[in-house]
């Protein structure tokens, strides 16, 4: 699990809130400035939601090889900043270099793109990722689960991003 510094932290929060098993985070430098801005929780509070948490620039970390097996790697929110570097190949962070591993491993990524409007630049930056396999799950929340407050629209997305993981979950009323 990684947080990248786009606004939205609060996804990120909420499915480390959700996520069963064993979980591991990751934060981007400008992701630490943002959570408690948006959020009103210290980046302490929000690491005692992992099991293990490494730093960012820690490329001699575990989730930085292919040996090391996990899962699905969920970024959220995702900048796209950061689509860009993972779509290029760029891998100077350990964000960016455990999602090239997991694309290169043909693991589950799920990307939680925040940002809007989007460029053409970012849209095909996107599909190349697609191609590849990586989930690019906007944070756009459903109406018909009819949602009551903030919490319920951030519940919507994440709970889409648990169904993609296929991780049952009662975060919103699903469709019947």
């Amino acid at each position: 699990m990684a947080i990248t510094g786009a606004s939205g932290s609060i996804y990120g929060v909420r499915l480390l809130q959700e996520l069963p098993g064993e979980k591991m985070l990751v934060m981007s430098k400008i992701a630490k400035m943002i959570v408690p801005r948006e959020t009103g929780m210290q980046i302490g509070e929000v690491e005692a939601l992992a099991d293990k948490v490494f730093d960012d620039g820690d490329l001699f970390a575990s989730i930085s090889s292919g040996s090391f097996e996990y899962d699905c790697m969920f970024v959220a929110p995702c900048s796209e900043s950061s689509v860009a570097k993972f779509a290029s190949g760029i891998s100077d962070t350990l964000i960016s270099r455990a999602v090239a591993v997991c694309i290169k491993e043909g693991r589950k990524v799920i990307l939680v793109v925040r940002e809007t409007p989007k460029s053409a630049i970012m849209l095909e930056n996107e599909l190349k990722l697609a191609r590849c396999g990586v989930v690019i799950m906007d944070a756009n929340p459903g109406f018909y689960s009819e949602p009551r407050s903030v919490g319920d629209m951030v519940d919507f997305v994440v709970g889409k991003c648990l169904d993609r993981a296929g991780i049952d979950h009662d975060l919103y009323k699903k469709w019947e």
